[in-house]
């Protein structure tokens, strides 16, 4: 991912609402999903966070969503996303493409931590620009 990313000119990092909540579950599968309470029974309708297949489950459905733009102008880790291009115009084209697709599917951006058309931002905790790619070293103060 890195790899792809370095030397990018320009960046947007989006950051996607309750990802999780935005999956729904399989109305057949709810039950698997209930909990009593001392007022009754709770059943999700979203996946919520905290079940152990709920990462994976997640990340399938992303990937299967954005799958004919992974790896061209798109990169993806759980809910943070990475949209890039050589030069503005081509950046610009291809947030356009991403956002229409957010639009089509209903899924919501948590639009306070994304950041649109920068020249650098932070992937993996590795600084990401055209000029370079290099990792972030946390150093402790004693």
């Amino acid at each position: 991912m890195l790899e792809r990313l370095a030397g990018k000119q320009y960046f947007s990092f989006l950051d996607d609402y309750s990802g999780y909540f935005q999956i729904y579950v399989d109305p057949e599968d709810q039950e698997k999903m209930t909990f009593t309470f001392p007022f009754g029974t709770y059943a999700y309708r979203r996946m919520p966070f905290g079940l152990c297949n709920a990462p994976g489950t997640f990340q399938r459905c992303i990937m299967s969503i954005f799958s004919d733009l992974l790896e061209k102008c798109i990169e993806i880790f759980m809910d943070d996303f990475t949209v890039y291009g050589d030069i503005f115009e081509k950046c610009l084209h291809n947030l356009d493409l991403v956002l229409e697709r957010y639009r089509k599917k209903s899924l919501v951006l948590n639009f306070e931590k994304c950041h649109f058309m920068v020249t650098e931002g932070i992937v993996l905790k590795h600084v990401v620009s055209e000029r370079e790619t290099f990792k972030l070293i946390k150093l402790k103060l004693m």
